[in-house]
């Protein structure tokens, strides 16, 4: 799959999506475009898979008729989203035209006693 991360997405994630290929929309000089834009020329230039970490996307956006996915990290901190790459492979991989999906990762971390 060909996947893209927007600004919020930590880069390190990239390592973890084996099998894909990744792009950061600074890399195409997206990084400055609307929520809309970036979802539309993502689209356009092939993409498969949208990954954001923009809560607000999912409400802002229409997949409808679209070919590319968006999938939402409910955090872009790295410390947390570092221990839900496999979750997020997952669902990067489960990625159909035009879904949408939400990996939600827990603030906290808990600790057995």
């Amino acid at each position: 799959m060909l996947i893209l991360f927007d600004h919020s997405t930590p880069a390190p994630l990239a390592s973890g999506l084996t099998g894909h290929i990744v792009t950061k929309a600074k890399d195409r000089g997206w990084d400055r475009l609307t929520n809309g834009d970036l979802l539309a020329e993502a689209d356009r230039a092939g993409f498969d898979v949208l990954l954001t970490a923009d809560n607000n996307m999912r409400y802002q956006q229409n997949l409808t008729g679209r070919r590319i996915a968006l999938v939402v990290l409910s955090t872009p901190q790295w410390p947390l989203v570092r221990l839900h790459i496999e979750k997020i492979a997952a669902t990067v991989n489960a990625a159909t035209p035009g879904s949408y999906a939400e990996v939600v990762i827990p603030l906290q971390v808990r600790f057995r006693r």
